[in-house]
């Protein structure tokens, strides 16, 4: 009789477990390449973080690539050039609606490409999906592969208890780094507070606090 194992196949807690690699791997991502980009053009060290959430090193759109990545790519046998073009396209599609999407509901955007040529409203290009389905191509043949078979390692009973408690942690963590970038909003536009709640955000989470959160973070409104 086969064991069975934690998370096995492509399932909604591999796929959550892939969603925080791919989240942490890309906020430190952007924070090396920030610090190497500083120290080559101004030849100094700068750490800046770049996690999209109030607490926690996750960059939730990196984490939704990744899934994404995992989802349309790992399923099948691909040809590399194949990943490449194809989980480029899907990156740009998920960048350009997360940044669309941030935009709606927050008034607020974290990148801007205007000034690369054949941009996409400014949340994506070329240059920029090119970069995506590299990323795709080692995301999907090196990293998958060997975290998928680290995570089925896990005990079952302890694997349960790990997901359930991230879930839960991750969930209010995404949930609070919204509201407080969306009362951030209502804030600059004067509407007052209808709920405790709001009072709350107004009085933890102020516009320094948001922005020592998000520096590359900006109003478009």
């Amino acid at each position: 009789m086969a064991t069975k194992k934690f998370a096995e196949g492509i399932c909604f807690r591999k796929l959550f477990f892939v969603f925080i690699i791919g989240s942490i791997f890309g906020c430190y991502y952007e924070m090396i390449l920030n610090l190497v980009v500083h120290l080559f053009c101004n030849h100094e060290i700068f750490w800046e973080t770049r996690s999209g959430v109030l607490y926690g090193p996750l960059s939730v759109i990196y984490g939704f690539g990744a899934v994404t990545m995992v989802y349309l790519f790992a399923r099948k046998e691909l040809k590399w050039w194949q990943i490449v073009i194809f989980g480029g396209l899907a990156g740009g599609i998920v960048e350009l609606a997360m940044g669309l999407l941030q935009e709606i509901f927050t008034g607020t955007t974290s990148w801007n490409y205007s000034d690369q040529f054949l941009n996409i409203a400014g949340k994506t290009s070329p240059q920029v999906m090119l970069a995506w389905g590299v990323i795709c191509l080692f995301f999907v043949r090196i990293v998958y592969p060997f975290c998928s078979n680290l995570i089925e390692k896990i005990p079952v009973k302890t694997g349960e208890i790990i997901f359930r408690i991230l879930l839960v942690l991750v969930s209010i963590d995404c949930l609070l780094s919204l509201s407080a970038v969306v009362k951030m909003n209502l804030r600059h536009h004067n509407v007052p507070n209808f709920t405790p709640y709001g009072k709350f955000l107004d009085t933890v989470y102020d516009d320094s606090r948001i922005h020592r959160a998000y520096p590359k973070m900006f109003d478009t409104n």
